[in-house]
Order: C-alpha cells, then structure tokens, then sequence
C-alpha cells in the first residue's frame, strides 16, 4: 500500500512540474505574442487617419458637392446615418452604388509665422467626414453618411475616398530619448494644430511645415524640440528689466533688531570675488553665466509620426511626450 503510494505521489509530483513547465512556456509564447502583436497595432485608428485634414498646395478644382438632405426642412447639419443629397449622378459622372467619397471642407490660404517658406503653405482642408452611394439618378446621387469628425454642410464637397496605410506603433517601452543629439537631416517646424489648439499632448494631430520638396514620406518618424528657455506661451518674460535676481545678496533688514540672525540670504547668487570684497560685493548674475556658458542641449519634448504628406507640408500624430508640446516647436526626422 505504501509502495503505491510512493509512486502516486513521485507520479502527481512529475505532472505538475510538467505542467509548471508547460504553462511557464505557454505564457512565455502568450507574452512573446502580445508584445509582437503590440509593435504591430496601426497607428491612429482608422476614425482618426481619416479626419486629420491636411494643408494641400493648389487643390484641383472640384464642383462635387452636398445640394441637400432627405430631413432638411428641419435640418442643417448632418451626421452619421443622414441621408443626403449629391449633384454626381449617371448623366454628369461616373458613378455606381457602393462608390465611397471622403467629404471635405476647404478652409482657404494658410500662412504661419514660424516657418522660413516664403509665402502661403497651402489651403488648409478639412476631413469633415465619408459617405457612400445608395441610389444613382441622372443628375443627383442619394447617399448615406457613413462617418463623421464634424458635422457635415450643404456644400461640403467630395473627393474619391483615400486609401491610407496608417503607420505601426514602435514598442511602448523603449524611452523618449530626452537629450539626443540632433541628426543632421530634414528640420521644420509645427505651424498649426488642430481645432486651433496652441499647446498639443499624445494621440493629437499637427501640421509641418515639411513636404515632398523636402523629400520626408509617410511612416517617418521625428523629434519634437525647442531651445532650452523657451516654450513659454505669453508675452511675459521671466526676467524682465534689469533681469534682478530673485534676491539681494545681503541686507541688514533680513536679520531682527533683537536675534542678529545675520544679514544674509540663501537664495542670491554669490559675490564674484569673495577673496577682495565684503558680503555687499558684486554678485555673479543669471545674464552673465547664460552669455558665457557653451551651447546647451536641446530641450526635447515628444515624438510624432507623418500620416499624409502634401508638396509644402505634412499632417502627423504625436505618438510621445516628455511634456506638453506647442504650436512653434521645431521637428526633426530621426
């Protein structure tokens, strides 16, 4: 009985360290799975490549457009799931039911005052969302809207639905390199935003002032940086005037009339030659250490990716931040 105990116990005890192996080698092959799979996923989504807009140089013109909507007599605007009313039918286009247009909204010209291109970049172009083809007539169209980022107008037009390869995401835990040499290749600089914002963070859209005149393609990936004491928003500086310290030295109205705890302050700079000058001497000043110090690292504060790319410009997402990035901040390809 004994006997037969022994090996049902040596019997359960091999079983489990082969299912101790078997499971730490399935969750090794899960683990190696996932994290191949997480260095795969697209990125944006879908919803979002298809709204990022894009500053184009020279649109060709496009009549195209959104006459009506079955619901307008209570209606202006459209969204997801309207019905609407298109002047491309059989007569005037070639068109079929299933065909897909991508709806956009022309803003006009656009210049910025951070780029050194010389005059406009482009007309800035609105994705405001993508509809198909339900029914063809002879000289209108009816179609559903399958998708919106704004709500759709009358007069919104249409442009053949793109097809957009949306770039891979690089592994979440390598680091922002946060003082990485520059690299020497293609610099520009973020001019606009989108929906007017001037401070931007992760998984927002932007527009460079990079294009295919400076030979930059989709799926690149740049370094989002400004000088060191920049970034500030307002007009105000922090050192204004006679750039003073925050404060002075010495006083004898630091100490009390009683305790004579002594006139000086921990917060000021110190006295440029203190072998020669008592405590009220010259002190060595912020101005003149930031005129005689070498150049500094660049101060780096995100990452982006280029989604589209126009003959000035180029829409991209930022992928990772070190800190809030701004409109203004210069961009570099890695």
């Amino acid at each position: 009985m004994r006997k037969f105990f022994n090996q049902a116990l040596a019997t359960a005890f091999v079983c489990g360290v082969l299912s101790s192996v078997l499971l730490a080698q399935t969750t090794s092959d899960n683990q190696r799975a996932m994290s191949s799979a997480s260095t795969d996923l697209a990125i944006p989504s879908l919803s979002t490549l298809s709204c990022a807009g894009y500053i184009e140089n020279g649109p060709v013109p496009n009549r195209r457009q959104i006459i009506g909507g079955e619901q307008e007599q209570e209606q202006r605007t459209f969204s997801t799931g309207d019905v609407v009313y298109i002047n491309v039918g059989s007569e005037n286009g070639i068109i079929s039911v299933g065909t897909e247009y991508s709806v956009v909204r022309p803003r006009g010209q656009f210049r910025s005052p951070f780029t050194q291109k010389r005059g406009f970049l482009g007309v800035f172009t609105q994705e405001v969302g993508r509809l198909r083809v339900t029914q063809v007539r002879g000289e209108i169209s009816v179609a559903v809207v399958m998708a919106t980022c704004n709500e759709l107008l009358l007069g919104d037009l249409l442009r053949a639905d793109p097809l957009r390869a949306a770039p891979t995401r690089r592994d979440e835990e390598a680091n922002l390199v946060r003082f990485a040499a520059p690299t020497g290749k293609q610099m520009g600089r973020i001019v606009l935003a989108g929906d007017g914002r001037e401070m931007v963070s992760r998984d927002q859209i932007v527009y460079i002032d990079l294009g295919t005149e400076d030979n930059v393609r989709a799926g690149e990936y740049l370094t989002i940086f400004r000088p060191v004491g920049t970034g500030n928003i307002s007009r105000r500086r922090f050192n204004v005037g006679l750039d003073r310290e925050p404060t002075e030295n010495a006083n004898r109205g630091f100490e009390s009339d009683t305790y004579r705890g002594g006139p000086f302050s921990n917060q000021s700079q110190r006295v440029r030659r203190p072998n020669e000058t008592g405590i009220y001497g010259p002190n060595v000043t912020t101005p003149e250490v930031r005129a005689n110090r070498a150049a500094l690292p660049r101060k780096i504060v995100g990452e982006m990716v280029i989604l589209s790319v126009q003959r000035r410009t180029a829409a991209a997402i930022i992928t990772r931040v070190a800190e809030e990035v701004h409109t203004g901040d210069y961009v570099e390809v890695q």
